[in-house]
């Protein structure tokens, strides 16, 4: 069974089409990212995938059930860390299992548990503010990894670091799904990033959006910076790319 399979779904709010007869299925265990113009209806479709809102056509199904908030079956990582300034961090990365009804001492327990994988054994009473960004991300991924649910959606978890930082996470996060091996949706604006991540890149159109294709990512694994310089990687780059060109071109001919 698919971990997720979005089947002919359209969004319309009133008279705006936002997505149109989208196709999507993504595997246990398979790492797949999202990419597109931007207002292409990314937000939206992980909303959708997230059951905080619903298709107008079609239907989105996590491991064989229609999405919804109260299945537990998505856990999704905002762009921004959210991590609240008066809270530890422990206390912070713990936050979501409390929220489901785990008791404090447990789910202090439990994300702690994670802290050596994460790189931030040590920083259990610290406060974000005393984290780098790269940290909070860290931090931030672990809240959300630590509900075990089947499914992750990252909406462009990297996307307010520097470039040095953002590829320094890029390469940890490679490392972490290679150990882990969630199942991932990654939605970003970064075709290097999605290429070294992702098994597959699924590309959007602009509004009212669809995939247009996708792309499966020939690069072995595990993945490192050496993986740069690989002329697989430019090349499935240069597709996902003429990709993108060719629906803006389409729209806007």
């Amino acid at each position: 069974m698919s971990s997720l399979r979005i089947e002919g779904v359209g969004k319309s709010f009133g008279p705006l089409e936002v997505l149109r007869d989208l196709e999507l299925t993504v595997e246990q265990g398979e790492f797949a990212a999202v990419i597109g113009p931007s207002g292409s209806g990314k937000s939206t479709l992980f909303n959708l995938v997230s059951g905080l809102d619903r298709p107008t056509t079609g239907q989105v199904l996590v491991e064989g059930e229609p999405a919804g908030v109260e299945s537990g079956k998505v856990a999704y990582m905002p762009q921004k860390d959210l991590l609240f300034p008066w809270r530890t961090v422990l206390d912070n990365t713990a936050l979501g299992l409390e929220a489901q009804g785990v008791g404090k001492k447990e789910a202090r327990q439990r994300a702690d548990a994670l802290f050596a994988d994460f790189g931030l054994d040590g920083f259990q009473k610290a406060y974000p503010a005393q984290l780098s960004g790269g940290m909070r991300q860290r931090a931030a991924l672990l809240r959300t990894v630590v509900l075990e649910r089947p499914v992750l959606l990252l909406d462009e978890p990297f996307g307010a670091l520097d470039s040095l930082t953002r590829t320094e996470m890029q390469l940890w996060l490679a490392g972490m799904w290679q150990r882990h091996r969630w199942t991932v949706v990654l939605v970003t604006h970064d075709i290097r990033e999605a290429v070294l991540l992702a098994d597959t890149v699924h590309v959007l159109s602009p509004r009212p959006a669809t995939i247009v294709d996708r792309v499966e990512v020939p690069l072995a694994r595990p993945r490192g910076a050496d993986d740069f310089t690989n002329p697989d990687f430019a090349s499935t780059e240069r597709r996902v790319l003429d990709a993108l060109r060719g629906t803006t071109a389409v729209r806007t001919a």
